[in-house]
């Protein structure tokens, strides 16, 4: 009966590190991918952020634009 006992739960000891190996590759696999997104995702942050960058308190508006803008008053109608 020991015997049963032993072949039995090393059986399913077997077939638990069996499970329990490819979970194991694919979270390092995973964890691996989104490491290197994250590192694509930073390079492309630098290559798109330009160093010449406008402050964003200047205005660069047209001086005709601000005639037109300046006192005019346009009615909202609210749909229903």
């Amino acid at each position: 009966m020991k015997y049963i006992f032993y072949i039995l739960l090393f059986y399913i000891l077997y077939q638990f590190i069996r499970f329990l190996i490819p979970v194991v590759r694919m979270g390092r696999q995973f964890k691996k991918q989104v490491n290197e997104m994250q590192q694509r995702m930073e390079e492309q942050m630098q290559q798109n952020s330009s160093p010449f960058e406008p402050d964003p308190g200047q205005n660069f508006s047209k001086s005709g634009n601000k005639s037109s803008s300046t006192g005019e008053y346009i009615d909202f109608e609210e749909v229903k």
